[in-house]
């Protein structure tokens, strides 16, 4: 069977054609339909007729910085040109972006290329659904990420990050300097594998004994970058989100993806059905958030197991934010050593015990400021896009002046509007983290101050873990992971940059950005390691 080839020129005029008779359907759509129209905002000019700014913002080095530009010059709500015509409304405004995440699942939902992407990957679990069904699985999952479950599952991730040590300790035995070059960033992503196999589902992916899964050779496949005609079709698929379907090598990369997980997942549902009427069903219980589930579903002979098949495959979003996180904290960390000896004092006194979960919650401050910071700075997803389900008036801090010249203290959306609350741009900004905001300073979350960033809500006043009825269900998880590896790496070893401090830091496209030490091939952040004197 012969395989359908695609030029850029044949999706760029089967798209126009398809985006001229949806435009002319809109139209006269919206003309019978009638009722509200969204307030007319002001706004950076676009720069391409076909891709508005998308494609500026796509191609940028850092695009937080281009929002915030647009923010100083149009107000704290702005309008930003998209493909084909398109627009959508930036809110940066601490009411307005409270607003917008409360009403998540309900008033807004995803867009239809996100509704594509997840069920293409992970199927409709919770990522994927909205409004009462939303509510209704994240109930029933929510005992299985509570603090008691998070504590039964911190002996878990130390013995990750002990097994990574043994690889390292292994490197710097043979090595013949003070020393050893690693690259950090492909331990972190073994470290994480492994760690959420475990605790997740009670399965050993085993990277960190040298295996190869198969979800890792496509991850790692597909953080080698995308061609030109998958970036156009992934650009108008914001717009026409059937071109997603079209057969680019990225999309036939995310098939392979699906299709490795979709049988893991698999396995691991039947493995432990099967285990949960034997001898080896309390251990599942006491050691992966799929027996505490088993565990309730035994109790209640109404409620069906509830780590479906698509929740399983959500949990490898954790793996890809956890090693990203991880990363960046030993980038920061090496590149102001003073603060890396800092939190390696802190941490000195568990020389013979690793600290309890209860401890790495509330005994170690530094620890807890090093890991906030991170992940207020780097964020692994960058942005938040819904569409307003319903017409909607969303309140403002303060009034901004509209393209009509008109102060207003709110704005209205109508149905069907693309609203963003841009994460990295807001954890960043000035105007609510203070003048250092771009700044690795853990002091600050040492200090009570009144910052305007506890205007939002959110985790810790960051939106890291996003807000409102979406925020992020597993940020228990994700904070004892972080913080159980990264107490064992700093009290172990020194970590430096291969050209000092100043080693230049670059942004790696893949399924979410990564760092990369500029002029390295792929995702790789190679550092010297030595072991603590």
């Amino acid at each position: 069977m012969p395989v359908l080839e695609l030029r850029i020129t044949d999706v760029v005029a089967y798209s126009l054609g398809i985006w001229l008779v949806s435009k002319l359907l809109g139209y006269y759509l919206s003309k019978w339909r009638g009722g509200v129209q969204t307030t007319s905002l002001r706004g950076p000019p676009s720069q391409s007729a076909l891709f508005g700014l998308a494609r500026v913002i796509r191609e940028s080095e850092d695009s937080s910085i281009l929002t915030e530009q647009w923010v100083q010059e149009y107000g704290l709500a702005f309008r930003v040109p998209g493909v084909l015509g398109s627009t959508r409304v930036v809110l940066v405004d601490p009411k307005a972006v409270t607003h917008f995440y409360s009403r998540e699942t309900f008033g807004y939902v995803k867009t239809s290329l996100s509704k594509s992407f997840i069920e293409r990957l992970f199927g409709r679990g919770l990522l994927w659904a909205e409004g009462e069904s939303h509510r209704r699985q994240r109930r029933a999952l929510s005992p299985a990420f509570s603090n008691a479950a998070i504590r039964k599952l911190t002996s878990v991730f130390y013995d990750s990050s002990y097994k990574l040590k043994d690889n390292w300790d292994a490197m710097l035995d043979s090595s013949s300097g003070d020393g050893a070059i690693i690259d950090i960033q492909k331990w972190m992503n073994h470290v994480s594998l492994d760690s959420i196999g475990i605790a997740g589902f009670g399965h050993d992916f085993g990277s960190l004994d040298g295996k190869v899964p198969s979800v890792v050779r496509v991850f790692e496949l597909m953080n080698t970058g995308s061609s030109t005609l998958s970036l156009f079709v992934f650009l108008l698929s914001s717009v026409l989100p059937f071109i997603f379907n079209f057969p680019t090598n990225d999309n036939r990369q995310w098939s392979e993806l699906h299709i490795a997980m979709k049988s893991i997942a698999d396995d691991l549902l039947e493995r432990t059905r099967r285990e949960s009427e034997g001898l080896l069903r309390e251990k599942i219980e006491e050691k992966s958030i799929i027996g505490l589930l088993i565990k309730a579903e035994s109790t209640d002979t109404d409620t069906q197991l509830q780590m479906s098949q698509e929740e399983i495959l959500a949990q490898m979003v954790r793996y890809e934010t956890t090693s990203i996180s991880l990363t960046w904290a030993l980038i920061e960390l090496a590149r102001k050593p003073e603060k890396q000896q800092k939190l390696r004092e802190e941490l000195s006194r568990f020389s013979t015990a690793d600290p309890t979960w209860d401890q790495l919650v509330s005994e170690l401050p530094y620890l807890d400021s090093v890991v906030h910071e991170v992940l207020r700075l780097h964020p692994p997803v960058t942005d938040t896009n819904a569409v307003a389900a319903e017409d909607d008036i969303i309140p403002l801090s303060n009034p901004i002046v509209t393209a009509t010249g008109e102060s207003v203290s709110s704005i209205v959306v109508r149905r069907g509007t693309t609203v963003t609350a841009p994460i990295r741009t807001i954890n960043r900004s000035t105007a609510f983290w203070g003048p250092n905001a771009k700044e690795f300073e853990p002091e600050r979350w040492l200090e009570e101050s009144g910052i305007p960033a506890k205007q939002f809500q959110g985790h810790r006043h960051i939106l890291t873990f996003s807000d409102g009825p979406r925020i992020c269900l597993g940020r228990s998880f994700a904070l004892a992971e972080f913080k159980a590896a990264l107490s064992v790496l700093i009290r172990n070893y020194i970590f430096e940059l291969i050209d000092g401090p100043e080693t230049k830091i670059e942004k790696h496209r893949s399924i979410l950005p990564r760092p990369k030490v500029a002029g390295q091939t792929g995702a790789k952040v190679p550092m010297k390691v030595k072991r603590v004197a």
